[in-house]
């Protein structure tokens, strides 16, 4: 029998809501706003050094937010991701600059059905990023740096538009601008300052829809303590807002507010070769998922 709570006619409408509502809430995840940086990437290095850079990052979520309030039910959204990356630093009247390029792969898998979503998984290439850093101050004796960076995401990567927001890739340009400043507090201490500013392109094929999406921010701070030996641990946090978005043209009402924390270890196990593990989580999620548990690892290669 159907039921009477909601009349023949309006479940159409009923459904699409749901479906609105439910893909909004994946935000702050499959379409974060950030180019999380590590510590000590905007500590340039001399004209002429390469550098290959393999990550692996696993992220497990099973908490939904919307406006600070939990979201009822089970959720669950895995995303085991890889990044290959290429930086060869060169001079430039002066200036040090480091064009590279950014490939990222892996899986993202939502465990459980979520609203009108069921239960899938979206595997493959996403989307490459290229981009460069230029350093407008470079003052190695006074151990100070700043930096200003700029990125573009291409939309060549593996997307399915029945997944919506299940996807690898995003099926949109994007631009990501960044500006830091490294300054060491102590002998042993350093500290890096990142503030990132984002512009989206659209997606004319989100679950048969078009997604538009606010410029969003992020506020990056790392604080590194330096170890004998070429190591380092560090404490980093990242608070990211703004990217409100808008599907077939209704507002989502999913502005970003999220903050998160990461610890690290890094050591040089070789004199070109640098192992760093990290771990850590989300403090806050104002809209979607909460990341309960975080691990990186990043293998990089000096050449």
């Amino acid at each position: 029998m159907r039921s009477t709570l909601i009349p023949t006619k309006f479940e159409p409408l009923a459904k699409f809501s749901a479906l609105l509502f439910a893909a909004s809430l994946f935000s702050s995840t499959a379409y974060s706003a950030e180019i999380a940086t590590d510590p000590g990437d905007y500590t340039p290095l001399p004209a002429g050094t390469n550098l290959a850079i393999l990550y692996g990052q696993y992220a497990t979520r099973d908490t939904v937010y919307s406006d600070d309030d939990q979201v009822p039910g089970k959720a669950g959204l895995d995303t085991t991701i890889g990044l290959a990356r290429f930086v060869h630093y060169m001079d430039i009247g002066g200036v040090i600059v480091d064009p590279q390029i950014i490939v990222p792969f892996g899986e993202v898998e939502l465990t459980e059905a979520f609203g009108p979503l069921q239960p899938t998984s979206s595997s493959g290439v996403g989307d490459p990023i290229i981009g460069a850093t230029a350093w407008f101050l470079n003052n190695p004796d006074a151990q100070e740096w700043a930096g200003l960076s700029a990125f573009v995401s291409l939309p060549v990567g593996e997307y399915d538009g029945d997944k919506g927001p299940v996807n690898i890739g995003e099926n949109r340009w994007k631009g990501i601008f960044q500006a830091a400043y490294v300054k060491h507090l102590s002998t042993s201490v350093v500290m890096d300052l990142i503030a990132e500013y984002s512009v989206y392109g659209t997606n004319d094929d989100f679950l048969g829809m078009r997604r538009e999406q606010e410029d969003a921010q992020s506020l990056q701070g790392h604080l590194r303590y330096l170890l004998p030996k070429q190591s380092h641990v560090a404490l980093s946090y990242y608070h990211s807002f703004g990217g409100e978005t808008t599907v077939a043209g209704v507002d989502q009402d999913d502005r970003v507010n999220t903050n998160r924390w990461l610890a690290t270890y890094a050591t040089f196990i070789d004199p070109t070769i640098q192992l760093q593990l990290q771990a850590g989580q989300d403090i806050s999620v104002k809209n979607g998922f909460e990341e309960d548990a975080r691990v990186n690892l990043r293998i990089l290669k000096v050449f």
